[in-house]
C-alpha cells in the first residue's frame, strides 16, 4: 500500500486538488491501485489553524509518507507576517526536511494549445523541454543572510550565494539521467563570468559530462538562457541549473505553453520520493469561483504515479485523458477562446476522470 500525503494549502488549492483526487480515484478503480490517501495543513491554512506554517504534525505525516500531492500556498493575507512567519516558509522547510534537492520542471506545449502561447506557432509547435532544478541550496538557503543597519544608519539586506560540489554533483546526474531518456542533450546555465558559486558549477558540470559520452553537454549564462527561451525554445531538451535562476527560467518556460495553468512539477530526493505541484500560486483572486484550471494539478498526479509510485503506464493513461479533453475542445478560462467550450474547475476535472 502506497501512502499518499495530501496538501491543499491555499487559494485555489483545495479547488484543484480535489479534481485530482476525483481523478485518482478513478485510476484505482481502473488500475486496482493500492493508494491510500492522508491530508494536512501546510501554509496558510496552517498558519490560520496552528501559527506555524509548517506544523509537526504535517512534518511527520510527510515524512512517513511515499509522496505528497500540493495545491499551492500564499496570498496576501498573509503578507503584513514576518519572513520566517510566512506561508512559503512552509514549503521550504518541507522541502529541505524531506531533502527534496531535484525540482523537475517540464514545459510541454500540448499541440491543442498552440494558439494559446503569446509566441508565434512556429517557434514553440512541438515544445517538450525539461528544466531541472536544485531546490534545497543556492542562495534561497545560503547563510548568513538577514538585514542588518550598517555604522552609519542605512540598512542593508545581503543573502549568501553557496553550492558545495556534492550539492552540484547531485543534481548534475538528475539532469544527464533524464537526457539519457529524452533527446540526449544537456544545456547547463550558470553566470560563471561574474559569480564563482557558477565557476564551481560549471567545472563539476564538465566532470560530469564526461560520465555520459553520449550526452551532449553545454553551457550558457543565464541571461542568455532567457532571451534563447524566448527566441528559440526548441533547441533545448534538458536545462539544470540553481534554485534562483532554475526559478526564473522554469516560469519563463513556463508561459511559452499557453498558460502556466498546464504545468506540472516534481520535487525529488535521492530515492524518488517527491512533492508534487503545479507552477501556478494559490491565485487568491479567483479561488472560490470554480474558474481555476484543475490541469497541472492532474498533471502532477501523473508524474507522482510515474516517478514516486513506479506506475509509468497509469501515468500515460491521464496524460492522454488530458489530452483528449483537449481535443473535445474543453477549457478553463485562462486558455479559452472562441469557438471553444469553456467549462468550470469541477467540469474540467469530471472530464479527465470520465476520460480515464
Amino acid at each position: 500500500m502506497k501512502k499518499l500525503l495530501v496538501l491543499p494549502g491555499d487559494g485555489i488549492g483545495p479547488e484543484i486538488v480535489a479534481e485530482a483526487l476525483k481523478v485518482l480515484d478513478k485510476v484505482k478503480d481502473t488500475f486496482n491501485l493500492a493508494v491510500s490517501v492522508d491530508e494536512a495543513l501546510l501554509g496558510g491554512a496552517a498558519i490560520d489553524a496552528t501559527g506555524n506554517p509548517l506544523p509537526a504534525e504535517t512534518l511527520d505525516k510527510a515524512m512517513s509518507a511515499d509522496a505528497l500531492l500540493m495545491g499551492a500556498v500564499g496570498g496576501p493575507k498573509w503578507d503584513h507576517l514576518e519572513t520566517s512567519k510566512r506561508p512559503e516558509k512552509g514549503l521550504l522547510g518541507l522541502r529541505s526536511s524531506l531533502n527534496l534537492f531535484a525540482n523537475l520542471r517540464p514545459a510541454i506545449l500540448y499541440p491543442q494549445l498552440a494558439s494559446a502561447s503569446t509566441l508565434k506557432p512556429e517557434v514553440v509547435s512541438d515544445l517538450d523541454i525539461l528544466i531541472v532544478r536544485e531546490l534545497t541550496g543556492g542562495i534561497y538557503f545560503g547563510e548568513p543572510r538577514g538585514i542588518r543597519t550598517l555604522d552609519n544608519g542605512e540598512r542593508q539586506g545581503y543573502n549568501t550565494y553557496v553550492y558545495s560540489e556534492s550539492e552540484i554533483r547531485r543534481i548534475g546526474r538528475v539532469a544527464f539521467e533524464a537526457a539519457r531518456k529524452r533527446g540526449g542533450r544537456v544545456c547547463s546555465v550558470d553566470k560563471s563570468n561574474v559569480l564563482e558559486v557558477t565557476v564551481l558549477w560549471r567545472e563539476i558540470m564538465e566532470e560530469i559530462g564526461k560520465e555520459y559520452p553520449k550526452i551532449e553537454l553545454e553551457h550558457m549564462y543565464v541571461d542568455n538562457a532567457a532571451m534563447q527561451l524566448v527566441r528559440a525554445p526548441r533547441q533545448f531538451d534538458v536545462m539544470v541549473t540553481g534554485n534562483m535562476f532554475g526559478d526564473i527560467l522554469s516560469d519563463c518556460a513556463a508561459m511559452l505553453t499557453g498558460s502556466i495553468g498546464m504545468l506540472p512539477s516534481a520535487s525529488l530526493d535521492a530515492h524518488n520520493k517527491g512533492l508534487y505541484e503545479p507552477v501556478h500560486g494559490s491565485a487568491p483572486d479567483i479561488a472560490g469561483q470554480g474558474v481555476a484550471n484543475p490541469l497541472a494539478t492532474i498533471l502532477s498526479l501523473a508524474m507522482l504515479l510515474r516517478y514516486s509510485f513506479a506506475e509509468a503506464e497509469v501515468a500515460d493513461v491521464i496524460e492522454q485523458a488530458v489530452s483528449k479533453v483537449l481535443d473535445e475542445g474543453l477549457r478553463t478560462a485562462d486558455i479559452w477562446s472562441e469557438g471553444l467550450q469553456k467549462v468550470s474547475t469541477q467540469a474540467m476535472g469530471d472530464a479527465v476522470a470520465a476520460a480515464i
